[in-house]
C-alpha cells in the first residue's frame, strides 16, 4: 500500500465507526439490552462499591488498577475511542487520525469545542503538554510504555497535532484510547507528578469531576454541565444524566453484594462467580464482559536459577489442570486459556497444543533435570529443596481458591509453591525487588501490543532475555497492515508458549451488578468501566 492509501484508510476507520455507532440500535457491549429502548432521566446520584481505593486519582500515575481506572475514566477524555463492539477506533476529541508509511508519525484533528474543567480551553497543546509530561515521568507514570521510540509531539496548528517516533509504533493510536494518556490541562501539570495523586490538581475534559476524595473511604464525583462531546457509541451527546458519582471502597465482596441487596448501594464492581448466580436469581442485573490482553496465568523471574531451567517451566506447565482451577474457583463466565493472550484480544492464536495436563510427564521432566523425591515428597537437587516463591495479589477473591489448587497440583509432582499474597503496593514493591520466583496476574488491554509491555526486555520485571522474542515484539509495532501485524503477534505467542515463559490458566470476566433501576453502565473495549455519561437512575 502506498502512503496516500494508508492514511486514507486510517482516517476511514475512524469515520466509519462513528456512523456505525450512531445507526446502531442495541445497547453498548456489556450493558443491558433493555437499556437500549429505555428514555433517559436526567438527574439522581449513582452509588458505587469498589473493592481498592484508587490510591492515585491522576490518570497516568500508578494507582491500584481497574478500580482506579473506573474513576479517573469519568475526569479525562481520550483522543480516540475504541467502540468495545466492534474493536474499531472512533473519534472522541480527536475527530480522525492519519499515519505515515512506517507508523512513525501520527497525525490528530481535534475538535475545537471542547474546554477543560477549569474553563480552559482544548488545544493540540493541551496534547503535547500531557505527552511530554508522562515521558518526564518515566517510571512514575504506568502509561509511558505506549511510547517506545518518543521523538517529540508537534503542534501543527490549535486544532491538528503529529505525534513523532524515532521508530515504528503501530499500536499508538489504539493507545491513545486509554486513560491513562486522557488529555490533563495545564492546572495539572503545573503540579509535581508525584503530589497528584489526591486529585485536586486533575483539570480533565471529562464529563465529571472531583469533589472530594477520602481515602479508603470514598472518592465523589459531580457532573460538569457544559460537556457535550462524548463518544457517539455512548449514546448521549450532552451534559451526564446522573448528577453525582459516589465511588465507595467496599473490600470484601460480600459486603459489596449485601450492600446492592440491602439497597444501600446501586452498582457493585468485582462481583465474585459465587454471587453470580444468587444475583441473578434475585433479579439483580448482571453486566460482564471478558477482558482483553493477558490472561491471568503464572510467569517467571528468569533471574532465579530454578525457574530459568526451561524443564522446570514445562514441568510446572504440565502439573496444572486449567480446567479444574477454572470449574472449582470460577464458573462457565470465565474461559479456560489458551494463550498468554484472551481469545478476544486483537492478533489472538490459539496456543492449546502447547498445554496439556500430564502429571507424569511432569515428573520425567524434573527428574531428568536432576530434581529427585525427598522423603517428604518435596524433589530437592544438590541439597536445595524445589520451593518456590509464588507473588500474588489479593484483589481478586477467587485468585486464593485458583492458587490453592495450583499449589495442590505442583506438590503432587513434588514442587513446594510458598503462596505470597499481598495488596496491590506491596506486590509492586516486591515486583519491583525481584523477590519472587513466579508471579501470578493478568493484564487487560484490548491490543496484543500489551505482549510488549509484559515481556519485553525494556519493560519487564521478569528478566527475559530472548532476542528472538524480542524482535517480534518489536516488529509487531512497525507492521502498519494488521494481517501482518497479527501474524508476527501470532509468532510471538508461540514463542512465549514454546519457551513457558508464561503458563495461562484462565482469561478474565470483570462482572458488575446493578439495581434495576440503574441503565447504562458499561464495560469499554478494555472491559473496565467505560465513561458513565450516558448512565442513568430511574425517577422516584
Amino acid at each position: 500500500m502506498n502512503r496516500t492509501r494508508i492514511i486514507l484508510v486510517a482516517a476511514l476507520a475512524v469515520t466509519t465507526g462513528l456512523v456505525l455507532s450512531a445507526c446502531a440500535g442495541a445497547a453498548p457491549a456489556g450493558t443491558s439490552d433493555s437499556d437500549a429502548a429505555a428514555t433517559p432521566v436526567d438527574g439522581g446520584d449513582l452509588t458505587f462499591a469498589i473493592a481498592n481505593d484508587p490510591i492515585s486519582l491522576n490518570p497516568s500515575g500508578i494507582g491500584s488498577g481497574n478500580d482506579t481506572w473506573y474513576v479517573t475514566r469519568q475526569l479525562v477524555d481520550s483522543l480516540l475511542y475504541q467502540n468495545p463492539d466492534t474493536g474499531e477506533l472512533e473519534p472522541w476529541l480527536a475527530t480522525s487520525y492519519t499515519a505515515n508509511d512506517d507508523a512513525t508519525a501520527f497525525t490528530f484533528e481535534l475538535r475545537d469545542d471542547v474546554t477543560f474543567s477549569d474553563g480552559t480551553p482544548f488545544t493540540a497543546a493541551n496534547v503535547k503538554a500531557t505527552f511530554d509530561d508522562i515521558i518526564a515521568a518515566g517510571a512514575l507514570s504506568q502509561s509511558v510504555s505506549s511510547f517506545v521510540g518518543y521523538q517529540e509531539t508537534k503542534i501543527i496548528d490549535d486544532d491538528t497535532v503529529e505525534v513523532d517516533f524515532s521508530t515504528p509504533n503501530a499500536a499508538f493510536p489504539n493507545s491513545t484510547a486509554a486513560v491513562g494518556l486522557g488529555i490533563v490541562g495545564d492546572a495539572t501539570l503545573a503540579v509535581p507528578f508525584a503530589e497528584r495523586a489526591d486529585g485536586k490538581s486533575v483539570v480533565g475534559t471529562g464529563p465529571f469531576t472531583l469533589d472530594t476524595y477520602t481515602k479508603d473511604v470514598e472518592t465523589v464525583l459531580t457532573a460538569r454541565d457544559e460537556y457535550a462531546w462524548a463518544p457517539e457509541a455512548l449514546g448521549n451527546d450532552g451534559r451526564a444524566h446522573l448528577d453525582t458519582v459516589t465511588f465507595q471502597i467496599v473490600p470484601e465482596a460480600s459486603v459489596r453484594t449485601g450492600s446492592l441487596t440491602s439497597d444501600q448501594v446501586d452498582v457493585i464492581g468485582g462481583v465474585q462467580p459465587n454471587d453470580v448466580q444468587t444475583l441473578d436469581d434475585a433479579g439483580y442485573p448482571l453486566v460482564s464482559r471478558g477482558n482483553p490482553g493477558i490472561s491471568f496465568g503464572l510467569s517467571f523471574n528468569l533471574a532465579r536459577p530454578v525457574v530459568s531451567d526451561i524443564a522446570v517451566r514445562e514441568a510446572i506447565s504440565t502439573a496444572i489442570d486449567p480446567k479444574v482451577v477454572r470449574d472449582t474457583a470460577l464458573n462457565d463466565l470465565f474461559h479456560v486459556a489458551t494463550s498468554a493472550l484472551a481469545k478476544n484480544t486483537p492478533s489472538w492464536a490459539d496456543e492449546s497444543e502447547h498445554f496439556s495436563h500430564d502429571p507424569d510427564h511432569a515428573s520425567e521432566l524434573l527428574d531428568e533435570a536432576g530434581w529427585t523425591e525427598g522423603a517428604d515428597g518435596i524433589r530437592t537437587k544438590d541439597g536445595q529443596p524445589l520451593t518456590l516463591h509464588l507473588a500474588w495479589i489479593t484483589n481478586f477473591g477467587p485468585n486464593q481458591t485458583s492458587l490453592e489448587l495450583i499449589q495442590q497440583q505442583l506438590k503432587a509432582v513434588g514442587i513446594d509453591v510458598v503462596l505470597e499474597g499481598s495488596t496491590v503496593p506491596e506486590f509492586l514493591e516486591k515486583q519491583a525487588s525481584g523477590d519472587f520466583d513466579i508471579v501470578w496476574g493478568n493484564l487487560s488491554r484490548a491490543d496484543g501490543d500489551v505482549l510488549r509491555t509484559q515481556y519485553s526486555v525494556a519493560t519487564t520485571k521478569l528478566n527475559i532475555d530472548d532476542p528472538e522474542l524480542e524482535a517480534l515484539l518489536q516488529g509487531q509495532l512497525a507492521a502498519g497492515d494488521k494481517a501482518a501485524r497479527d501474524k508476527i503477534l501470532a509468532e510471538a505467542q508461540a514463542r512465549i508458549a514454546s519457551q513457558y515463559y508464561q503458563i495461562p490458566v484462565h482469561e478474565l470476566t470483570s462482572i458488575l451488578s446493578t439495581q434495576s433501576s440503574v441503565h447504562g453502565v458499561s464495560f469499554g473495549a478494555d472491559s473496565r468501566l467505560d465513561s458513565l455519561v450516558g448512565a442513568w437512575k430511574d425517577a422516584n
